[in-house]
Parts: C-alpha cells; sequence; structure tokens
C-alpha cells in the first residue's frame, strides 16, 4: 500500500535525480507539439524528433500541411511504425484545427480527444505542455514503475493509474512529477537492466 508519504518520498527521490525533466519532443508551434505527440505512440520521442525536423521543415504552416497529400506525409515519416495511419491523423488534425477551431489548438480535454490520434494520455500531454494546465498523464515508463513500486495493479488501464496518482501528488506538483516519472522511467527504471543496484528505492520495489 504506497500512502501519501511513501508517493512523497517516490516524488524527491526522483525530484532529485532529474530536477529539469521537461517533455523532450521537439516543436515551435501549438499544433507541432500536438502531432509530434500523436507520432509518438509506440515509438520514442528520439525517433519522432528525428522525422519531424524534416516534416516541420518542407511543411512550415497548417496551410501547406493542408495543401500536402497522404503520400508526400508518408514519405517524410516513413521511418516510423503505423507511418500510414499517422499521415492520415496528421491530416486530420490539420483539417479539424483549421474547420472546426479557427486555427487554434484547443485547451479543453474533450474537445483535444476529438483530433485523430489524440486520446487521454496525448491530450494530458498537449495540455500540460502548451497550455500549463495540472494533468497527470500516464504512459508506457509510467505504466512500469507504477506496478514496479506497487502504487498500480497489473490490471490497471492507464486512466486507473492516473487517478490513483493524482490522489496521492497534490495538484501543484502533477506536472512536474509526471515530466519526472517518465524520465525516471526512460534512464534509471528501464524496461530491461534497470540501476536496481544504485535505487534508493529498492526497498518498496517489487521487481
Amino acid at each position: 500500500m504506497i500512502t501519501k508519504e511513501k508517493m512523497q518520498f517516490i516524488s524527491n527521490y526522483v525530484d532529485s535525480l532529474f530536477p529539469d525533466a521537461k517533455c523532450e519532443l521537439f516543436y515551435n508551434k501549438d499544433y507541432e507539439l500536438a502531432i509530434a505527440v500523436m507520432l509518438s505512440a509506440q515509438t520514442t520521442d528520439k525517433a519522432v524528433n528525428a522525422t519531424t525536423y524534416k516534416l516541420f521543415a518542407d511543411f512550415d504552416s497548417l496551410d501547406k500541411l493542408e495543401n500536402a497529400s497522404v503520400e508526400e506525409i508518408e514519405e517524410r515519416i516513413k521511418s516510423l511504425g503505423l507511418y500510414k495511419n499517422k499521415a492520415k491523423n496528421i491530416k486530420g488534425i490539420v483539417h479539424k484545427i483549421i474547420t472546426d477551431f479557427n486555427r487554434e489548438l484547443p485547451s479543453d480535454k474533450d474537445l483535444l480527444q476529438t483530433l485523430p490520434g489524440i486520446g487521454n494520455k496525448s491530450a494530458g500531454v498537449i495540455r500540460i505542455e502548451i497550455f500549463k494546465i495540472p494533468d497527470l498523464p500516464v504512459d508506457t515508463h509510467i505504466i512500469r514503475i507504477t506496478n514496479r513500486l506497487g502504487i498500480a495493479n497489473k490490471n490497471d488501464e492507464p486512466i486507473d493509474i492516473e487517478r490513483k496518482l493524482k490522489k496521492l501528488i497534490p495538484e501543484s506538483n502533477w506536472i512536474k512529477t509526471h515530466h519526472q516519472l517518465i524520465h525516471f522511467g526512460r534512464y534509471f527504471c528501464t524496461a530491461h537492466s534497470p540501476k536496481c543496484s544504485e535505487c534508493k528505492l529498492r526497498d518498496i520495489c517489487k521487481y
């Protein structure tokens, strides 16, 4: 059973390891982040950044993306998994932002989830990064960490884990802890060969 006090200990530890953790997706415009977050499904931020660098250079506005063909977009993101479906999602995101949202990315979570390829987690990432709205979206790294530390159960869905974390962590810390837990999972408590011998959470870890 993880108490608020034990969660504070976990939070303090990941804060000491990654005090400056932040989103690692590259973007210059709000809609570019939405596209990058959608592209990051089942792939790494590093791979997405290598792809969007070319995509956003070649199509540097909503209108250019709107007028590009699906095939042109596919050509630039084909190194990513599911690239054909993701190319269609890019077209859908851009079209909806232009036609439904007056060319502005919405901050409302439900509206964000009407964008193709944007679910609860992705909408949460956009809200905390672009609009600085407190949220605690759960990705594969956070799922792994919370299972290892006994915060979550193996049958929990991401939304269940999100709710549990939000009860344990003060809202003012949601954004910071979200980034720090991801970095902890990405660079320390990794899926393979985690740094257990160095970890100060060994005593409460089930792994």
